[in-house]
């Protein structure tokens, strides 16, 4: 069984999250995603908000997939722990992809016992606009054991970051955007006043 592990900060989840769940449950047997902390982000919301999020626009990916779901039993601050869970609950002799966005790359020698967590994962690594995947990460990943396939997807041009900070709701989709305004979460500022407001 093929199962792509896909953790993210989902800080908010966005149109670009959702197309990349689209593109893996095309491609893999099951698609587990779940809302992660990132220890070298700082995050606005809980994680259960996050979380909840991800499960909104799972239930919104317009053709039914049957193979995508929020594992969030998964989530750990080190992926290391998080790579244990899926072993218990999937067996020893599952197919494992860790599926990280190029962003992630040059962090990734940083994390924790990572030649640990390389030697149980492939690594798939999605293309993100602005974040260029350059031969020196990629042979620092591989010499640390990363066997790497790279995504022909190109994640959409859009940020969890860029609706924190300028509130643009084409990131989003209509549910997760209903789910921000009905639990107040996130605050954008609006230029022509000047002054703090929900999004």
């Amino acid at each position: 069984m093929r199962i792509a592990l896909f953790g993210t900060s989902a800080d908010p989840p966005t149109a670009g999250h959702q197309s990349i769940l689209r593109w893996l449950s095309e491609r893999y047997d099951w698609v587990a995603v779940w809302a992660a902390d990132n220890p070298f982000k700082s995050h606005q919301t809980p994680l259960e908000h996050r979380a909840a999020m991800l499960q909104l626009l799972i239930a919104d990916i317009d053709t039914p997939r049957h193979n995508i779901a929020l594992e969030q039993k998964l989530s750990s601050f080190r992926t290391l722990e998080t790579v244990e869970k899926a072993k218990v609950n999937w067996g020893e002799d599952a197919g494992l992809t860790l599926v990280v966005g190029s962003d992630l790359l040059s962090q990734l020698p940083r994390w924790y016992r990572v030649e640990d967590l390389l030697q149980q994962v492939q690594l798939l690594i999605v293309p993100r606009p602005g974040y260029a995947i350059d031969e020196s990460s990629l042979e620092t990943v591989e010499k640390l054991g990363g066997k790497i396939a790279i995504a022909s997807l190109i994640g959409l041009d859009i940020s969890s970051t860029a609706y924190r900070e300028h509130g643009d709701p084409e990131a989003l989709t209509p549910p997760v955007i209903a789910y921000i305004h009905q639990e107040h979460l996130y605050k954008c500022q609006d230029a022509t006043k000047k002054r703090f407001q929900l999004c």
